[in-house]
């Protein structure tokens, strides 16, 4: 389930049992302590003791995966939008929000669970403090990994959701905040950057990726990719490229080089991963936008593919489909569900993204021309509330990934390691955990095998972005709370 699923704006006093819905419709909110079923109510003890077991069960079954192992882990009071009563949090759950990507829950379990499923999170909302990161929020642990001795450094907290990071040759850092907002960095100044587009900032979408022109230097354009909001109806929106010429602290002569076809009235699955390769091609990710069933398949669309363009969103004339009748000429890869990494190893010229997937099945693959990777046809995941997508996971004329995680670990953010900084890394493959809050570290042979893995920076937080930047170090943006760390050996 998503996450705006379980944010509220206020804090409940008591838990009160699922005898007591009769009054919740009645007008029965937040003022708990005011409630004149007294002998219906239950001390949160009670609840916790006696009740919390199932409904635990019940949030690793079916939450989980979106959203953390620990419900803690994710309460957010600022975005959640679907009411704050008893009652409105148990109609979603049962009846979902399709829009936003919410399965109906209620036909996989009863009404009974939940009920029991909306109490355990408001009991763990009533708990939840405010808590400091453990060991990577103290500027005292060092780390150890592949014979290096590391320590993080903390560059920025102004972003809530550092989506994308990357860096001039000058040293000036450039961060996108997913509300909109562009910032810089260059020593200890930071200035936010204005002429952006405006984004629909709702479910996933919003400001998402920033990436610098190879000859930034002295062209100085940037490159934006974002949620659009359709011209003709704001329900729809798609995923966009924006670039402009810095001057100053704003970006001038912005236009639109790729706007996906067709616009759809869902908030999430946007990709929008931005990476250029050693001939100056531009790779660009998109999300089959919850629709899996219409668009990653088929070549007369730009959604669940990864494109390939000039520089300006011209398209080059050696991409696979530009002879194909009713493609998309601008198309690379397809068969995608949510690319949200993207990254490029310049010595061997090899394109990897990693892939969100669905319950189960996150990817990494190999992406090369004219492939396949198989969603929805096949996928070692399966749908949020249990049901099976299909029963293959293998099928003549589609990739397989290279490595995929069952259970998802929810990949966002991917860098591929050069830097000499880092010499047992150098090589690796690095993904973001948005549900178990680290950084995962992929070492794969010279035939793309995997043969060792790691788990990095426990509970820093939900890795949203990692960059290895123009300084040779590597970055990473974690959310809630929003800030940007910089990996330092020693």
């Amino acid at each position: 389930m998503p996450h705006y699923f379980l944010i509220l704006k206020a804090t409940m006093k008591k838990i009160i049992s699922t005898f007591s819905a009769i009054s919740l419709l009645l007008g029965v909110a937040f003022t708990w302590n005011k409630c004149s079923v007294s002998n219906f109510q239950e001390t949160k003890a009670t609840v916790l003791q006696e009740k919390m077991g199932e409904a635990e069960k019940y949030y690793g079954n079916y939450c989980a995966s979106c959203h953390g192992t620990q419900v803690k882990d994710f309460v957010d009071r600022e975005k959640w939008v679907y009411g704050s009563a008893r009652m409105e949090l148990f109609n979603v759950v049962k009846n979902g929000a399709e829009e936003d990507g919410m399965p109906a829950y209620g036909e996989v379990i009863s009404d009974k669970k939940v009920y029991a499923l909306v109490d355990y999170i408001l009991a763990a909302i009533e708990d939840k403090k405010s808590e400091v990161f453990n060991s990577g929020d103290n500027p005292d642990v060092v780390f150890e990994s592949a014979g290096m001795q590391l320590k993080l450094e903390l560059v920025a907290e102004n972003a809530a959701s550092p989506w994308a990071i990357t860096q001039s040759k000058a040293g000036r850092l450039f961060y996108t905040d997913k509300s909109g907002k562009l910032f810089s960095k260059k020593d200890t100044v930071i200035q936010e950057i204005t002429g952006l587009p405006s984004v629909k900032f709702k479910g996933q979408g919003g400001l998402m990726d920033v990436i610098l022109h190879p000859d930034f230097e002295n062209n100085q354009r940037v490159y934006l990719s974002y949620s659009k909001f359709k011209p003709s109806d704001e329900r729809y929106a798609t995923t966009a490229v924006f670039s402009g010429v810095l001057e100053s602290n704003e970006l001038v002569n912005g236009k639109d080089i790729f706007v996906a076809e067709p616009y759809v009235n869902t908030n999430h699955h946007y990709g929008s991963r931005m990476v250029f390769d050693n001939g100056g091609f531009l790779f660009v990710s998109v999300g089959e936008r919850g629709r899996r069933d219409d668009y990653p398949q088929f070549l007369d669309n730009d959604l669940g593919k990864i494109h390939r363009l000039n520089d300006d969103g011209t398209v080059p004339n050696d991409n696979p489909f530009t002879n194909t009748p009713g493609a998309r000429k601008s198309i690379y890869s397809y068969g995608h569900r949510n690319p949200q990494g993207l990254c490029y190893d310049p010595v061997s010229d090899k394109l990897y993204d990693n892939e969100h997937g669905p319950k189960g099945g996150d990817e990494v693959n190999l992406v090369e021309a004219g492939n396949n990777y198989g969603w929805p046809i096949i996928t070692y995941g399966i749908n949020y509330i249990g049901t099976k997508i299909t029963d293959l996971t293998h099928q003549d004329g589609m990739e397989q990934p290279i490595r995929y995680w069952v259970p998802s670990i929810a990949t966002c953010g991917m860098a591929f390691v050069t830097s000499d900084k880092y010499p047992g890394w150098k090589g690796n493959v690095l993904s973001g955990s948005l549900k178990y809050n680290y950084l995962h570290r992929d070492v794969f042979d010279e035939n793309d095998q995997l043969v060792q893995e790691e788990k990095l920076f426990p509970d820093i937080g939900r890795m949203r972005s990692i960059e290895q930047c123009a300084d040779g170090y590597i970055y990473f943006g974690v959310e809630e709370p929003g800030r940007i760390y910089r990996i330092v050996p020693l």
